[in-house]
């Protein structure tokens, strides 16, 4: 079969020839319908070697932590209520099943899967960017349904990473509150449609680009500034000084995080959820009283479901441009040069 795969260190992801894998106990194999092209692919790719291998990551890897797929077999052992030929979107954050975490279905935040080295497909674990992949566990799979694979791949990253970051700060999106979102790409966008379903919060939506603000507005935002220096200013000022009571900072790099912190309010949610490397100095005067500063990760397994139901009511969706699995390297050099409108998705 074709794989899309990170051969070795300091190499561009190649399409290679490798063997159909066989569902081993507890397995189930799916034909891929649909992966997601992600930015945690190129923070991986772009890792120095040490931190790579001490994350526990091996080569060859193949890429792709947004997967969908048909269940195609079963490895030896599997009790579900699954049959073969069912149409299945792939839970990523994989965890051991057992710890409190786990149990609660916030496998996203297990205590054991570094100790036991359980990694995320596509981030460790053989990803979903082949015609085959392998998923751990039945528990992994949500049934689609009648939902278009491609249009609702990236809903299991770019809407459950969203989903769990502005669910957590629902409380303080009241009637007359106000959420700021930066970066109006492929996570971004879902957040502002979210933002508008699930809250009574005014939205402010920044981006670098216009064609990123223009995105900004399709998907829901009240109001869109350019990110750029003058950017505080114009938040507080339609804010009539107050600042946002929630911000979600898509990007994560020094500067975004650094205007986060400066139009936070009082009590308000910081939420850096972008990978751009920033960080931020916190302290008494450094930031609004009572304000929080959260880093989440991806989503719980009943997250997933409630974000999947949105898409099936037609309350939220992704905005994405098609490859093919042999242009999937072509998607990777598109998302590092800003080029994606929304999320690329391979389609084998």
């Amino acid at each position: 079969m074709k794989a899309l795969r990170y051969l070795e260190h300091g190499r561009r992801p190649e399409l290679v020839d490798i063997e159909v894998p066989t569902p081993g106990p507890g397995q189930v194999l799916l034909k891929v319908t649909a992966a997601g092209v992600c930015h945690s692919d190129e923070v991986v790719m772009a890792m120095p070697e040490e931190q790579f291998l001490a994350r526990g990551y091996s080569y060859p890897l193949t890429l792709g932590h947004e997967g969908a797929g048909i269940i195609e077999a079963f490895g030896p052992g599997v009790n579900t209520s699954f049959s073969l030929g069912d149409a299945v979107a792939v839970y990523g954050p994989w965890g051991c099943g057992r710890c409190h975490s786990c149990s609660t279905g916030a496998e996203n935040y297990c205590t054991n899967a570094a100790a036991e080295g359980i990694r995320p497909p596509g981030l460790g674990a053989q990803g979903a960017m082949a015609e085959y992949m392998i998923v751990d566990d039945v528990r992994h799979l949500l049934p689609l349904g009648d939902l278009d694979p491609v249009q609702n791949v990236s809903l299991t990253d770019a809407g459950l990473t969203p989903y769990h970051a502005v669910k957590q700060s629902l409380p303080k999106l009241v009637a007359g509150s106000w959420a700021v979102v930066i970066g109006a790409g492929g996570l971004g966008h879902v957040g502002i449609q979210l933002l508008k379903e699930l809250s009574g919060a005014t939205v402010i939506a920044l981006d670098v680009t216009e064609e990123k603000l223009e995105v900004a507005r399709h998907a829901g935002a009240d109001y869109v500034l350019p990110s750029d220096a003058d950017a505080a200013g114009k938040i507080r000022e339609l804010t009539r000084g107050l600042g946002a009571n929630a911000v979600f900072d898509f990007v994560g790099a020094q500067p975004t995080m650094a205007l986060s912190q400066s139009v936070a309010a009082t009590g308000a949610d910081v939420t850096i959820v972008g990978l751009a490397g920033g960080t931020m100095t916190v302290g008494f005067g450094l930031i609004a009283f009572d304000a929080a500063v959260r880093i989440p990760y991806w989503g719980t397994r009943g997250e997933m479901i409630e974000v999947f139901e949105l898409a099936r009511a037609g309350r939220v969706g992704v905005q994405v441009q098609e490859y093919s699995l042999g242009q999937a390297p072509q998607a990777y050099e598109d998302l590092h040069a800003g080029a994606v409108r929304g999320r690329a998705v391979i389609v084998p």
